[in-house]
């Protein structure tokens, strides 16, 4: 459950779910339920999740940081042209959840995982003369 603050000193529940799949080991997706049907999907780079657990970081429509009044939260700041929201999650669940993602995909090892043939199968073949080419037909 993530919180929406709304003021400085209120905020209101919001159920939300994360999900993580090693197919596409970048990416972290979250669906926020907004309503009692109405749901809003954001998706997040992993890394930056990762990072904002223990620094800030993040420009533009996603900010993520650890909250500076150590109630063992972490901040979401969201941007986009329908509004601005400041979600905050409990840090201790939220570590959990990016630990498992790192433990069904070390960091640095995410490309093994990337199938790029599978993400633009109408991609023409490589040039004749590209070391991808030369290497395939060696």
């Amino acid at each position: 459950m993530l919180r929406l603050v709304v003021s400085d000193s209120s905020s209101l529940p919001v159920p939300a779910e994360a999900v993580y799949r090693v197919s596409d080991p970048y990416a972290v997706q979250m669906t926020f339920h907004t309503g009692a049907e109405e749901t809003v999907q954001w998706v997040f780079s992993r890394e930056l999740l990762t990072g904002g657990v223990r620094t800030p970081v993040g420009t533009g429509d996603v900010r993520v940081w650890p909250s500076m009044t150590g109630k063992g939260t972490v901040c979401i700041a969201l941007s986009s042209p329908e509004g601005e929201a400041l979600m905050q999650a409990p840090a201790g669940a939220f570590q959990a959840f990016l630990r498992a993602t790192h433990k069904a995909v070390p960091p640095g090892t995410e490309r093994k995982h990337v199938n790029v043939d599978a993400a633009f199968p109408d991609s023409p073949p490589p040039p004749v003369d590209s070391p991808q080419r030369k290497n395939n037909n060696a």
